[in-house]
């Protein structure tokens, strides 16, 4: 979860301390309560983050409110930096893990900027809190060879529907959409050759993504399958591209469920993720030599800090193979 950033014309000009003017500081009283819930209003309305985020945020921000000193019904001006601070002292001596430490600080954080840039408070108490530090982990992805396996696994297993279940391996890795992307895709989306479509991502933002040859005639031969099993009036009926076996949408859960099927135990027996094909897109392109401005569009990151930690990836594969590769790559001299 980011931290979101302000709209600053979504709220008013905060007024001087002490001003005497209606929605001064000293003039309104508002509880955190309150607070937590007009900011969850303010990121489903206007920042327009899906139900997922929202859903994140309000989960730490309610965390916040059963925090020992933390009071909701009271004053948010009574919520200091010292507060905030034991608050995630006691996620540490919970063991809690440190990026589920920072995704709470972020969450407050956000809050709190929000009720200062309106005027509720005149100080911010959570500038002074710093993230917690977190081991560098780099995301996992698939070999070439792992992707082209798993690939072939409807073909091979056909453990539910092989037409759909390939199409969408493939799609998925041959543009690196989300999986809530490919959830979201509707067939009008799709271009008629199935070389791009247009999907919608994080903040309701549009982009363009591109399919391969073997994504395109997977797509193809998917669709042409469809129109034989439910009919060809069917794909007005249901708009949505991917679909399960009764026809209907196929959700973010049954994407998880035919992925964990196809790399459980009657397939790879090598677990992946949705989002593994996210970062193997991803990795393939650096490691190829995309610029990384260009990776960058095609996932949809807002942040080229996001997108710069696959050539964190790439550059250790590069250094792998070459200790693989070089005769003094590494190797001991067995003389």
């Amino acid at each position: 979860m980011e931290e979101v950033e302000i709209v600053a014309d979504s709220a008013p000009a905060v007024q001087p301390p002490g001003a005497d003017v209606s929605g001064s500081l000293n003039a309104d009283r508002h509880t955190l309560y309150e607070c937590v819930s007009e900011y969850l209003v303010y990121l489903k309305a206007v920042l327009v983050l899906s139900d997922n985020t929202v859903a994140a945020y309000k989960r730490d921000l309610e965390q916040l409110m059963e925090m020992p000193g933390i009071i909701r019904h009271a004053d948010i001006r009574s919520v200091t930096t010292e507060s905030l601070r034991l608050c995630i002292g006691e996620l540490s001596k919970k063991k809690r893990a440190a990026a589920s430490i920072n995704r709470f600080i972020a969450a407050f954080r956000s809050m709190f900027a929000y009720c200062r840039k309106l005027g509720y408070i005149d100080i911010n108490p959570s500038l002074a809190i710093k993230s917690v530090k977190t081991p560098k982990r780099l995301p996992r992805f698939m070999t070439q060879a792992e992707v082209d396996e798993l690939c072939a696994q409807p073909t091979v297993k056909e453990l539910l529907w092989e037409k759909r279940d390939r199409a969408l391996f493939e799609m998925m890795y041959s543009s690196g959409c989300r999986v809530s992307e490919v959830a979201g895709l509707k067939l009008s989306d799709v271009s008629s050759d199935y070389s791009q479509a247009l999907v919608t991502g994080k903040g309701r933002k549009d982009r363009i993504v591109y399919f391969g040859e073997d994504a395109r005639n997977a797509m193809r031969a998917y669709v042409e399958d469809r129109k034989s099993r439910f009919g060809i009036l069917s794909l007005q009926a249901e708009k949505s591209f991917f679909v399960n076996q009764r026809g209907e949408k196929l959700s973010v859960r049954g994407i998880s469920y035919i992925l964990c099927r196809y790399s459980g135990g009657e397939g790879t027996n090598h677990h992946v993720s949705p989002h593994a094909f996210r970062h193997t897109f991803a990795t393939a392109m650096v490691t190829n030599g995309a610029d990384v401005r260009l990776v960058q569009e095609l996932l949809g990151h807002s942040s080229i800090s996001t997108t710069q930690r696959y050539t964190h990836i790439s550059t250790e594969k590069m250094i792998e193979l070459y200790n693989k590769a070089h005769p003094h790559g590494g190797k001991k001299d067995e003389r």
